[in-house]
């Protein structure tokens, strides 16, 4: 250890215990091992990774592939071995590297899964890996019989962190007129929860989802700052358990509600995990001084410099597109915008072989699953993707140049169905990218 006067470097550095971290290592182990559990008893790992004919990986990572059956059985099997390592600290940073490494190559198999949540888990076992959760309270420490009890103070900070963005941005984005304005889609939700035990009345009255919608821009934006001031703590982490037991209650948004109400509790004092550690682990304390701190490396310093700035601006990258984002939904994705849109949408292709004279209709139900068309509908770049895995299968198919086009209507938020993707665009001639997709119809109020 080394001491230093400068301020920012000993914050970085400052040595705290490590109970906040282990509690933090344990329950988001534990969350991400049922959660698999669950995934694989509904039958989702055959659903959605094995039997779809067509998937939609994300630009650039096409070489993603399915394992299909029983490779994707053993890669969850894999991936439920890993939270279990990383719950017990056993052989952590394999366990926290392959959880993190299986995990993301499920999640890039086919972006038609994609959910702010799956990508809140990737970013925590990324950053997991970096993190010496398993110093103490761990089988790690047990093996090497050596209990380290503080870490450096970053190791705590950056999880505090990442909830904080996640909140923020989340609260951010709700500052918009359909969610403030005209409490869209709550006003369309909420109503069909009208047979919800206790609350299900008060959930037909349109200023119930004016309530929600304020109150959940208000709690998402304040959130992180009630959670840091120890005078506010507790009745904020009391509103956390009610804010997303009651979204759980009444939306399907799976464990995340769970993770986020057992991954706040890193926000508590060292002294309150300590307690919870001491009744399985009764041990004289280990005392640092208050100056002690620890060296870090100027590489990692920056890699979390880069990190956290790419989760400030990712979220900020739509400004880099025209139009309505909920239309074009260019830079929606990985930028913490939790349920703000009812969108559906209707497409219809056609085929054409110029050379054979030969023009028919596709309807995407023939290939794809219900989810898979229900989200291509919706959004462009897959609607893209679906075009040209037309094109390559009749092109090889006639042994002919193919063209496709598409008829699509799309609605936001119950405003109206109206035309979105361009009927005269040949989708077989669009070269995929983060280029701005001029072939989509402008939204028209």
């Amino acid at each position: 250890m080394m001491v230093t006067n400068w301020l920012p470097t000993y914050r970085f550095n400052q040595a705290k215990h490590i109970a906040p971290l282990a509690t933090f290592r344990v329950a988001f182990g534990v969350m991400m091992l049922a959660s698999i559990i669950r995934f694989w008893s509904n039958g989702w790992i055959a659903k959605q990774y094995i039997e779809p004919e067509f998937y939609f990986p994300y630009y650039g990572f096409e070489w993603i592939q399915s394992w299909g059956n029983p490779g994707m059985y053993i890669l969850f099997g894999i991936m439920g071995v890993a939270a279990v390592g990383i719950a017990l600290g056993a052989f952590y940073r394999i366990s926290a590297a392959l959880f993190f490494l299986s995990f993301v190559y499920v999640e890039l198999i086919d972006k038609t899964n994609y959910l702010n949540h799956y990508y809140f888990v990737s970013i925590i076992a990324f950053l997991l890996i970096l993190v010496p959760a398993n110093k103490a309270y761990s089988i790690d420490a047990w093996r090497k019989k050596k209990q380290e009890l503080y870490v450096p103070a970053w190791s705590i900070d950056i999880i505090i962190l990442q909830l904080s963005l996640v909140y923020f941005f989340a609260g951010l984005a709700k500052l918009q007129p359909d969610w403030l304005v005209e409490a869209l889609p709550l006003k369309i939700w909420l109503p069909s929860k009208a047979n919800t035990p206790l609350i299900g009345t008060l959930l037909d009255y349109k200023w119930t989802a004016y309530f929600f919608s304020w109150f959940g821009a208000f709690y998402d934006l304040t959130i992180p700052f009630f959670l840091l001031w120890k005078r506010t703590r507790v009745f904020a982490y009391l509103t956390v358990i009610a804010f997303h037991f009651m979204t759980a209650a009444l939306f399907q948004i799976g464990m995340f509600p769970y993770i986020m109400v057992v991954s706040t509790l890193i926000f508590f004092s060292e002294d309150f995990h300590k307690k919870l550690w001491a009744k399985l682990f009764p041990q004289r304390q280990e005392k640092l001084s208050a100056s002690a701190v620890f060296g870090t490396p100027v590489a990692l310093k920056y890699c979390f410099a880069i990190y956290f700035s790419l989760q400030v601006l990712l979220p900020f990258r739509y400004m880099l597109y025209p139009g309505n984002l909920f239309w074009t939904e260019q830079g929606y994705r990985f930028s913490w915008r939790v349920m703000l849109m009812e969108k559906v949408g209707y497409s219809e292709f056609t085929v054409n072989i110029p050379d054979n004279n030969k023009s028919f209709k596709v309807f995407p139900h023939k290939y794809l699953t219900p989810v898979q068309e229900k989200m291509m509908n919706t959004q462009p770049d897959m609607v893209l993707q679906f075009a040209h895995f037309l094109r390559d299968k009749y092109q090889a198919e006639y042994n002919a140049k193919t063209e496709v086009f598409v008829e699509s209507y799309a609605s936001i938020n119950g405003k109206g169905s109206r035309p979105f993707i361009s009927p005269n665009v040949n989708l077989a001639s669009i070269k995929r990218g983060y280029q701005n997709k001029n072939w989509v119809l402008p939204y028209n109020q």
